[in-house]
């Protein structure tokens, strides 16, 4: 693949098509509007050279059509404010405590901050610190590798694979509480 100081950004890949433009000869690589693009489709484009299709983007006025307090908002500081927004990732920052963790909300907030004076966060609760100390695990480990070793110990300790031994039942039983404790893992997440 091309890297993008190689190409041109929008130039159509393939095309074999000439400039759309009466008289031009170049080769038409790029696509210019005709009709947007709306709920029918795609829209209606012609494939421009580069030359026509910068005159064509240079003729683009994205406030044709609209009334002058309509182009006061659009330019205002709070433009496109009100459509809803993608969540953001909390990398780097302390995920929020879950609410339903706390009867008292100012408890909640203050458990957040309370958390920094604790040192580093712990990437696994205690029912599930408990859960990998069963399987045999560390803190550094990837749901990849519970599975792995939650696999080897259904093996050893399942009385279908060691010769009818029913003294691992226990063993069996911790192993498989840890997997479907582990496999919900905020961590894994």
């Amino acid at each position: 693949m091309a890297s993008r100081s190689q190409k041109l950004h929008g130039r159509v890949e393939g095309a074999t098509d000439r400039c759309a433009v009466p008289g031009c000869r170049a080769a038409g690589e790029y696509k210019a509007p005709v009709e947007p693009s709306g709920f029918d489709g795609p829209g209606v484009y012609h494939l421009l050279c580069l030359d026509h299709v910068r005159q064509h983007n240079a003729k683009y006025n994205y406030f044709t059509g609209m009334s002058a307090e309509e182009i006061t908002e659009a330019q205002g500081p709070l433009a496109g404010w009100e459509r809803p927004s993608r969540k953001f990732a909390h990398i780097g920052a302390d995920p929020a405590p879950a609410w339903a963790d706390f009867s008292d909300p100012l408890e909640a907030i203050g458990a957040r901050f309370r958390r920094a004076d604790r040192g580093p966060p712990q990437r696994f609760t205690k029912p599930e610190q408990r859960a990998l100390t069963a399987l045999g695990l560390g803190q550094e480990v990837d749901l990849h590798s519970v599975r792995q070793r939650y696999s080897q110990l259904v093996r050893k300790y399942h009385p279908d694979r060691n010769g009818g031994d029913r003294s691992y039942e226990k063993k069996l039983g911790e192993t498989i509480d840890a997997w479907q404790l582990l496999k919900q893992a905020r961590a894994f997440a």
